[in-house]
């Protein structure tokens, strides 16, 4: 199975989505992780989006009272 990660667009660009044939929404989507897409990050077309809000990772690691 093909890797896969979430970008969303850089403020100002309208990033071509070739698997979709359409522009990438401001709400970013999931793609293949593949050159063509390192490359836009690499341009700063489009950056990561993190799988979960870090607010939903902090409280998933704390540890209750004891």
């Amino acid at each position: 199975m093909t890797q896969r990660i979430t970008v969303v667009p850089a403020p100002g660009r309208a990033v071509p989505d070739p698997e979709a044939g359409d522009l990438l929404s401001a709400e970013g989507r999931e793609v293949p992780d593949n050159a063509w897409w390192r490359r836009r990050l690499l341009d700063d077309d489009v950056t990561l989006k993190p799988t979960k809000p870090a607010k939903a990772v902090a409280a998933a690691t704390k540890e209750g009272p004891k």
